[in-house]
């Protein structure tokens, strides 16, 4: 299966997925493409590191919305991208452009989903005091933080724990539980019904 990931920063989810095919966790996939859309993150250096191809799209570089998502959408097609994967990818897509990738645009998010939505899901879990947060996988649809969960894995946050601590905690799993989730997708271990996963055989 061709993955393009997307990814706006350091890349260390991109770097555990590079990892999990290149051990053999992760079988069956092949990552064809990383997608970025800040010319100074890291994850563009990784993936030179790997040969992996990237797409750079700037939004200021593009008339509007539908410009910036249909270059992206010529070039998935022309790799022939069969899943696209979010990785920390800063941006959210319209809706049409979730429709032309029904089922095939997975996203991971630091908190247990529907709890914590947006980009500060950490720093807001902490400050609100919870003693478990953790790590949702999930299809993508066209709201944000939102669709059929895939995977959760919690986090005891406890009493001595700093914002930092807590922000490595959740890291470390990301990156098991990323490889996980895609592994269900790529051996077709999901059963879906309407926007719901209702059945997963490990």
């Amino acid at each position: 299966m061709n993955i393009a990931i997307f990814a706006s920063g350091k890349g260390s989810n991109f770097c555990a997925i590079v990892r999990a095919i290149k051990n053999g966790s992760l079988s069956g996939a092949r990552i064809s493409l990383l997608v970025c859309d800040n010319p100074h993150a890291l994850v563009i250096r990784r993936a030179k590191q790997f040969k992996i191809k990237t797409l750079l799209v700037v939004r200021e570089d593009f008339y509007n919305q539908v410009s910036f998502e249909q270059a992206i959408i010529q070039r998935l097609k022309a790799e022939k991208i069969d899943l696209l994967v979010l990785a920390g990818f800063m941006r959210m897509f319209s809706a049409g452009f979730v429709r032309s990738f029904p089922r095939k645009i997975i996203n991971i998010h630091p908190a247990l989903l529907p709890a914590f939505k947006g980009t500060k899901a950490i720093r807001d879990a902490f400050d609100y005091g919870v003693k478990i947060t953790g790590v949702t996988v999930h299809f993508v649809d066209a709201l944000m933080d939102h669709g059929p969960i895939i995977l959760q894995e919690t986090v005891r946050v406890l009493p001595q724990d700093t914002l930092s601590v807590l922000e490595k905690k959740i890291h470390t799993l990301e990156h098991q539980l990323y490889p996980q989730a895609l592994k269900l997708v790529i051996k077709k271990k999901l059963k879906i019904s309407g926007r719901k996963v209702v059945g997963v055989t490990r």
